[in-house]
C-alpha cells in the first residue's frame, strides 16, 4: 500500500506516466480512425464512390484491431516475464513511428496500389503497439496504488483514451478550419500525424522516469515468473478471461459508435464535419471526467453495480442518440454525444481496477491483455465497420443501435459472472 510521502510521489509519477503515455498512443490510434472516416477514402481509395470509399478506409482502420490481440499476447507475455515498464516504452515507440510514417505516406495518385497496402501495414503496427498498452499502463498503477482507492487511481490512465481522442479530433478540426477543402485533402490532414513525434518524446521522458511495479519485482526476486503466462492465465482463470472479454465488448462498441461511426453517420446525413468533430471534442472532456467519477464510485459502491448501471444507461441512451443526431440541431448533437460519452466514461472508470483484480501478478498482464484485446476485434473493429455497411444497405441507424444494445448486454453478463473485486488485495 502506498501511504508514505515517497510512496505518494512514486504513485503520482506512475499515474502521470500512464495518462501521458496512453494519451499519446490513443491520439495516434484515434487520429487514424477520424481520418479514415473523413479523408482517407479519396486519398487512398479515389476510384470508389463516397460511402464505399469510407467503408474501404474503415477496413484498414479495422485491420488495426486485428493486430491488437497479437500485441496483447506478445506484450502480456514479456510484461509478465521481464516487467511492465520496458514494454510500455516499446509500445510508445512503435505507435509514434507508425503515425509519423503515415503522415509522409504518398497517396494513391502518387504510388498506386502500394499506398493503401502500406497504409494497412502501418495500421497493423499501430494495432500491435496499442495491444500492449492498456494491460501495462493500468496494471502498473494498480500494482503501485492503495487498495481502498484503486478504482480511482486506475481510472486515470483510462482518461488517455478520451484525451487522445480529444487531441486527435481537435487537431483535425483545426486543420480543416485553417485550410481550404483542397488543401486539407492534399496535405492538411498530414500535419497532426507528423505532430505526434513531439507527443512521443514527452511520453518517453515521463515513462522512463517511473519505477517498476513492486509486485512484479517481488515475483521476479523470488523467481516465480511463469514460463508461459498466457497459457497459465487460460488454464487457471478461464472465467476471468471471459469476464474481461465480455465486459469489454459493450464498452468498446459504445465508444466507437459514439465517436468514429458518428462521423460516418453525420457525413451521410449532411452534417458538417466541423460540427461533429467539435461535439466529439467536447464530449471527450465530459468522458474523461466521468471516468474518474466512475472509478471513485466503484471504490465506494463496488465495480459491478456501477458498471452494470452505466451499461444499462448506455443501452437506453443508444435509442435516443441517433434521433438526436438525425435532428441536425447543433445543440441536440452536442447533447447526444456528451451524454453518450458520459455514460461510457462512467462504465470504463468502474471497470479499470476490476480487470487487474481478477488475476495474480505473474499472469496479470497476459490475462488482462488477452481478454481485453480479443474484445476489440469483436467490438472496436466491427462496430464502425458493420455500422457503415448497415448504413449503406439500409439507410438507417436503427440496426446499429440494436447491435450496440446487444454488445452492452454482453458487458452486463461479463460483470455478473464473477464475484465483486473491489475489496480484494492483489494476489501475488
Amino acid at each position: 500500500m502506498t501511504t508514505t510521502a515517497g510512496g505518494t510521489r512514486r504513485l503520482a509519477r506512475v499515474v502521470s506516466a500512464g495518462v501521458v503515455g496512453t494519451t499519446v498512443e490513443f491520439y495516434d490510434f484515434f487520429l487514424y480512425g477520424a481520418a479514415a472516416a473523413t479523408v482517407f477514402g479519396p486519398v487512398f481509395f479515389p476510384h470508389s464512390d463516397g460511402l464505399l470509399g469510407v467503408l474501404l478506409a474503415l477496413v484498414t482502420y479495422a485491420v488495426g484491431f486485428a493486430a491488437r490481440p497479437l500485441g496483447g499476447l506478445v506484450f502480456g507475455h514479456f510484461g509478465d516475464r521481464v516487467g511492465r515498464k520496458r514494454l510500455l516504452v516499446i509500445s510508445l515507440l512503435l505507435m509514434g513511428s507508425a503515425s509519423v510514417l503515415i503522415g509522409v505516406l504518398p497517396g494513391y495518385q502518387q504510388i498506386g496500389i502500394a499506398a493503401p497496402l502500406l497504409l494497412t501495414l502501418l495500421r497493423l503496427v499501430q494495432g500491435f503497439a496499442l495491444g500492449g498498452e492498456f494491460g501495462g499502463a493500468v496494471l502498473l498503477v494498480a500494482e503501485h496504488g492503495p487498495r481502498e482507492r484503486r478504482g480511482f487511481w486506475t481510472s486515470w490512465p483510462q482518461t488517455g483514451g478520451p484525451l487522445g481522442n480529444l487531441l486527435a479530433t481537435a487537431a483535425l478540426a483545426a486543420m480543416a478550419a485553417s485550410t481550404t477543402g483542397a488543401q486539407y485533402s492534399a496535405w492538411g490532414w498530414r500535419i497532426p500525424f507528423l505532430a505526434s513525434i513531439v507527443l512521443v518524446v514527452i511520453g518517453l521522458w515521463v515513462r522512463l522516469r517511473v519505477a517498476e511495479s513492486p509486485l512484479f519485482q517481488a515475483v521476479a526476486e523470488e523467481h516465480r515468473e511463469e514460463r508461459t503466462p498466457v497459457l497459465e492465465a487460460l488454464a487457471q482463470y478461464p472465467r476471468a478471461v471471459f469476464a474481461v472479454f465480455a465486459a469489454r465488448v459493450g464498452e468498446n462498441a459504445a465508444f466507437y459508435v459514439f465517436t468514429i461511426f458518428l462521423l460516418v453517420y453525420a457525413g451521410n446525413i449532411g452534417l458538417p464535419t466541423a460540427l461533429t468533430t467539435t461535439a466529439v471534442t467536447v464530449g471527450s472532456l465530459v468522458q474523461a471526467l466521468s471516468m474518474l467519477a466512475g472509478g471513485a464510485l466503484s471504490d465506494r459502491l463496488g465495480r459491478r453495480p456501477v458498471a452494470i448501471t452505466a451499461a444499462i444507461g448506455c443501452a437506453l441512451w443508444t435509442m435516443i442518440f441517433f434521433p438526436l443526431v438525425g435532428s441536425q440541431d447543433p445543440a441536440l448533437v452536442f447533447l447526444a454525444v456528451s451524454v453518450g460519452l458520459l455514460l461510457h466514461g462512467t462504465l470504463t472508470g468502474a471497470q479499470s481496477a476490476f480487470y487487474a483484480e481478477l488475476f495474480r501478478t505473474s499472469v496479470r498482464y497476459s490475462g488482462v491483455s488477452l481478454g481485453y484485446q480479443a474484445a476489440t476485434v469483436v467490438a472496436g473493429a466491427a462496430a464502425p465497420l458493420i455500422g457503415a455497411a448497415l448504413l449503406r444497405a439500409t439507410h438507417s441507424a436503427m440496426p446499429v443501435a440494436i447491435m450496440l444494445i446487444c454488445c452492452l448486454g454482453l458487458t452486463v453478463l461479463g460483470m455478473s459472472i464473477v464475484t465483486e473485486t473491489a475489496r480484494r488485495e492483489l494476489a501475488s
